[in-house]
């Protein structure tokens, strides 16, 4: 298991609602980078849904081909009651490092931060395998270490790109400057294309 803690642990997550990495809507960084986004067919993956609140967004701004993934069915569950017409068929109950397909974008918002840290090199080589030719992965990643156990799990810029400087291209490499009150400076806005 490449994630810190099992399904089981995830599903009880969501049944007792500890689900502090929940905002409650789409994370202002990814909204304004959305916004800038003028092809509405880009496919794109979001791994560790959640609640999906940026799948939600995406969709209800036009975009076509977004996925949103989780392998929490519950968590699944729950945002097919708020967004409805959101296709089922790009509702994947799954383990992300299972998945098979090809995207333009991988959406990176709280899911690396669940993953021990001994097995991010998973992570970045599944998402340079899932990404299309010159595809990105964007996204938010804790830019400090936490000082209990995790999950969540921080870490550290220089880390981070010795991790990802294998797979992508660092278009974008610095502090986030919208992110919510309580994150503000803790962390790193991302945009890495793939090699």
């Amino acid at each position: 298991m490449r994630l810190e803690a099992g399904q089981e642990y995830w599903n009880s997550q969501y049944a007792h609602s500890k689900t502090g990495w929940d905002i409650g809507y789409a994370s202002p960084a990814l909204v304004t980078y959305a916004a800038q986004l003028y092809n509405k067919s880009l496919k794109m993956l979001i791994p560790g849904s959640g609640r999906g609140w940026e799948a939600g967004y995406l969709m209800e701004q036009g975009f076509t081909e977004v996925y949103y993934l989780d392998y929490v069915k519950q968590a699944a569950d729950d945002f097919l009651i708020r967004y409805p017409e959101f296709p089922e068929s790009h509702v994947l109950v799954s383990d992300f490092f299972a998945l098979s397909g090809r995207f333009d974008l991988i959406l990176e918002q709280t899911f690396f931060s669940a993953i021990s840290p001994d097995a991010r090199k998973s992570y970045a080589e599944k998402c340079h395998q899932l990404l299309n030719p010159g595809g990105k992965l964007v996204g938010l990643f804790f830019n400090h270490e936490f000082t209990f156990e995790g999950p969540p799990f921080g870490g550290t810029n220089e880390v981070y790109r010795t991790l990802f400087a294998p797979y992508f291209y660092f278009d974008t490499f610095e502090t986030a400057h919208n992110s919510i009150k309580p994150r503000q400076g803790r962390e790193t806005f991302a945009i890495l294309r793939k090699k």
